[in-house]
């Protein structure tokens, strides 16, 4: 019987699975790119602020290169000083000062040990007496004094004044990038306590550190579901940041952003800053608000 010509028409050449796998990774890149595009485009209409450190960029990867990055403090000014609309900082920022919503869904958190924010310190915890601390922090330094606080420790805090010197002190805070740069050629006779672990062990709870904080006017509709899209985006294309991204070794940074660091904000990351809030009014670290979540 003669083949329908019409049917010879519909007949394409077999795929091996791998020519299939490659097509659609190819096909998935495009998406990705051209929703990248998009996301760029459709956030120049704001002013948007990050931290420089690797934990941020599944969350601000889509958003182009208009964000202003700064470390935790000096991010958290400018969102102050009404030069920026949103930005990605230090959770006591909105916690200590009531003229934020925070985004809800979306935080920088750990369960347990986050590796990026610790004590690095070369006598007995118990013994120390005084601490230097990392002048970018915020959230970091008052988790760390109440930390020492529910140990029955008042040590003296003062700031560091460059992290070439960190080695000369007993012990220092570290947060970010830099910190992971220090662990990882710990100086001898150091060791590190983890903040998220030590937070983990005392209320069994995740830690926010950063969360998407809004400024309270009218017109950022736009700008909270572009946030929400953008991480959306980050964790979908998770596999290139840690491929493309030149910070550390790819094992660390695939290990850092899949298992210690985590992106959402549920109940349980809501129940870890209700614990935080509760414990900086007990020690007296406030003044401190309950947050305020927006969608």
């Amino acid at each position: 019987m003669p083949t329908d010509p019409i049917e010879k028409l519909r007949l394409s050449p077999a795929e091996s699975p791998d020519e299939l796998a490659r097509r659609f990774e190819r096909e998935r890149r495009a998406l990705l790119s051209q929703k990248e595009r998009r996301l760029e485009f459709e956030t120049e209409s704001w002013n948007i602020g990050t931290v420089p450190y690797l934990n941020a960029a599944p969350l601000t990867r889509g958003l182009g290169d208009g964000l202003v990055a700064l470390p935790p403090s000096e991010l958290a000014q400018w969102l102050r000083n009404d030069r920026l609309d949103a930005g990605l900082v230090s959770v006591t920022e909105p916690l200590m000062n009531d003229r934020y919503d925070i985004l809800d869904g979306i935080a920088v958190a750990s369960l347990g040990e986050v590796r990026s924010v610790f004590l690095a310190h070369r006598i007995p915890l118990d013994s120390i007496q005084t601490i230097h601390l990392d002048p970018a922090s915020l959230t970091s330094v008052n988790l760390l004094k109440l930390l020492m606080a529910e140990r029955g420790m008042t040590p003296e805090y003062l700031p560091l004044d460059s992290y070439e010197n960190a080695a000369d002190y007993d012990a220092v805070l570290l947060i970010g990038d830099p910190a992971i740069r220090f662990a990882m050629d710990l100086p001898e006779g150091f060791q590190t306590w983890d903040l998220g672990a030590a937070w983990y062990e005392l209320t069994h709870l995740p830690f926010v550190y950063a969360v998407w904080a809004i400024q309270r006017k009218p017109g950022l509709e736009g700008l909270k579901a572009q946030l929400r899209e953008a991480k959306s985006f980050g964790l979908d294309t998770l596999d290139r940041i840690i491929e493309d991204s030149d910070e550390f070794s790819q094992s660390f940074r695939r290990d850092y952003l899949s298992w210690h660091i985590h992106y959402h904000l549920g109940e349980d990351e809501k129940r870890g800053l209700a614990a935080f809030v509760n414990l900086l009014e007990k020690h007296k670290l406030g003044p401190v608000y309950n947050p305020r979540f927006v969608h």
